[in-house]
């Protein structure tokens, strides 16, 4: 039973600490929209998400004003389209349609992004697999809210290392063709070691097909609050502030959970999980680099970073599970540097580096994101990042991401603009030696040792 001292208390988290659901997230299965003829695949894919998610935008709105929360963005995940488009799709063209389909009906429901333009090639692709790859850069391109991933690789399968030098050459492809608008079209794009069926938030959501035909998944936010919690017992011990966390995790969840059940209610559409992510946006007090500061630190990046981001990850766990039986997703403590302002005043003061920062993927929830690097970094130096960010996913048995955006015309020490959630980043140096030979060797890392569970 909720009394009326929480009432107060979560209303003060929404009004002065930045709380609010990040996302509602409505998951469609398109398997049984597949067909051979490309025109009519476009047209099943259509009327099956408009049909779902015609509602969805007005449902958030009145939960919303119902409750007082602020649902800051409604989003769409598809079973991925490399599984869906195989049978329709001979040409990267042929893909490309297909997005521009989901970019339409996106528009009509009035939803921010809708991700699932995906492929999932830990351990081989298909032709359609590799099509759909092939035609990322048109596809984001031609579109303003398709949002698109790829999972290289697993603990299971190892690291598909063919797919890895690919993607590193599509990165670089796809910042070209967006490179009038700053290369945006890498800020929707991310590639995926250990990826999770029921991820609600974007670049990196798609509908498993584990999943039920639709159901709704909910990502909470919430870093001001926390660093709220944790101004409170400045100076006190590490007991103390794990408690403090875990107490404050347990809270939020709890929001998250309560605007999952309504919108499962109203939407009549089974409820999956809440994600229970610390995700920062540009705001002033909506950062995860500042509460590694309230703990400690002069700056995130600082000696003890790795330490303090671990400590915090783990506590929003333990306190989040109190609060939903259902948790999944990602659910720790995003890193961005671009939609994180301590982030950006970290790296412009010399205390974070591209290296710290996989250095903390080791004990965060995601990886490498929103990380803006020169133009001209090549294609090889793209695929050995991320290669290093999916042994890191592979070895610990974790999910890990990166989504670099290299923009083009820009070097060390400038700034790019993305606007929105999406923020600005100031533009880092990529460590310049060569591991060509490495990335061309081709075939696939096999799976750790560990792996082999069964």
């Amino acid at each position: 039973m909720i009394n009326l001292y929480e009432v107060t208390e979560t209303n003060k988290m929404i009004e002065k600490e930045n709380l609010d659901v990040r996302t509602i997230t409505l998951g469609i299965s398109l398997l049984d929209c597949i067909d051979s003829d490309l025109d009519k695949l476009n047209r099943k894919i259509y009327e099956k998400i408009y049909g779902a998610a015609k509602d969805l935008v007005k449902t958030g709105e009145e939960i919303s004003r119902e409750f007082g929360i602020p649902i800051v963005n409604k989003r769409i995940s598809v079973t991925p389209i490399g599984l869906v488009g195989g049978a329709a799709c001979k040409s990267v063209e042929d893909f490309a349609s297909v997005a521009k389909t989901l970019d339409q009906v996106a528009l009509e429901v009035g939803v921010n992004f809708i991700g699932g333009y995906s492929a999932l090639v830990s351990k081989g692709m298909t032709p359609a697999d590799e099509l759909l790859i092939r035609s990322i850069p048109l596809a984001l391109s031609a579109t303003e809210r398709v949002c698109s991933s790829v999972n290289l690789g697993s603990t299971k399968t190892g690291i598909n290392m063919d797919a890895v030098k690919l993607m590193g050459e599509i990165i670089q492809s796809t910042a070209e063709y967006t490179k009038e608008a700053d290369s945006l079209g890498c800020a929707k794009l991310v590639v995926f070691c250990n990826a999770p069926d029921d991820n609600p938030f974007m670049a990196g959501a798609f509908h498993g097909v584990t999943e039920a035909d639709k159901v709704i998944n909910v990502g909470v936010s919430g870093p001001g609050v926390v660093k709220t919690a944790l101004e409170k017992v400045r100076g006190e011990n590490f007991e103390v502030l794990c408690e403090t966390i875990k107490r404050t995790a347990f809270k939020v969840t709890r929001v998250g959970q309560l605007v999952a059940k309504e919108a499962s209610k109203m939407l009549k559409v089974p409820f999956g999980i809440v994600d229970l992510s610390l995700a920062p946006t540009p705001a002033i007090g909506d950062s995860v680099a500042d509460i590694l500061c309230e703990m400690g630190l002069e700056y995130a990046g600082a000696p003890g970073t790795t330490a303090a981001l671990a400590l915090l990850n783990d506590q929003v766990k333990k306190g989040g599970v109190m609060a939903s039986s259902y948790v999944g997703g990602l659910s720790g403590a995003f890193i961005p540097v671009s939609e994180d302002q301590g982030m950006i005043d970290a790296v412009r003061a010399g205390a974070l580096t591209l290296e710290k920062l996989e250095a903390m993927t080791c004990v965060c929830s995601v990886g490498l994101d929103m990380i803006a690097i020169p133009g001209d970094t090549k294609a090889t130096t793209i695929s050995g990042i991320i290669a290093d960010e999916m042994a890191i996913g592979m070895v610990n048995q974790k999910t890990t991401a990166v989504r670099v955006i290299p923009v083009i015309g820009k070097g060390v020490g400038e700034t790019v603009e993305f606007g929105g959630l999406l923020g600005y980043a100031p533009i880092m140096p990529v460590n310049r030696f060569s591991c060509d030979a490495f990335v061309n060797r081709g075939g696939r890392i096999p799976a750790p040792i560990h792996s082999f569970k069964n």
